[in-house]
């Protein structure tokens, strides 16, 4: 099995040690920051991760998200699912933006690129109407 790549950033002004992340908490960052991005509906995971959140697996923060180190910056790439009715490439620069800045502003990693693919438009479930035997319940009640 590979060794799991790690993120480190030095810390040598206060402590003069070595700070090292793993690409997991990277991905949790970046997938928490992307879902706070209004217009977001979800981030889109692979195959595995779909089957395994359907068979009752565990809501996994790192769903949809790919960290890599270049030389001394990491780039994130990003699968979403966009609700209808927003600008796509609004909301793509939006998550870009906040995601580069929570990522940097919690760890001190510098991230040299945000990479979005939107695999999915979201529509919204047409509210299911009342039946009206309980709609007239509802009216001779009151």
């Amino acid at each position: 099995m590979a060794p799991e790549q790690t993120i480190s950033t030095d810390v040598t002004v206060i402590e003069g040690g070595k700070i090292i992340f793993s690409p997991d908490v990277i991905a949790t960052i970046a997938n928490l920051a992307a879902s706070e991005v209004e217009g977001v509906e979800n981030l889109s995971g692979t195959v595995a991760e779909s089957i395994s959140g359907m068979l009752g697996g565990k809501k996994s923060l790192t769903k949809g998200i790919k960290v890599d180190m270049s030389g001394e910056a990491a780039v994130i790439d990003i699968s979403v699912v966009v609700k209808y009715g927003y600008k796509i490439h609004e909301v793509c620069r939006n998550i870009q933006t906040k995601v580069k800045s929570t990522i940097e502003t919690m760890t001190g990693i510098r991230v040299s690129s945000v990479n979005i693919a939107v695999q999915s438009i979201s529509f919204e479930k047409p509210a299911k109407a009342m039946p009206e035997a309980a709609v007239s319940e509802e009216n001779t009640e009151a």
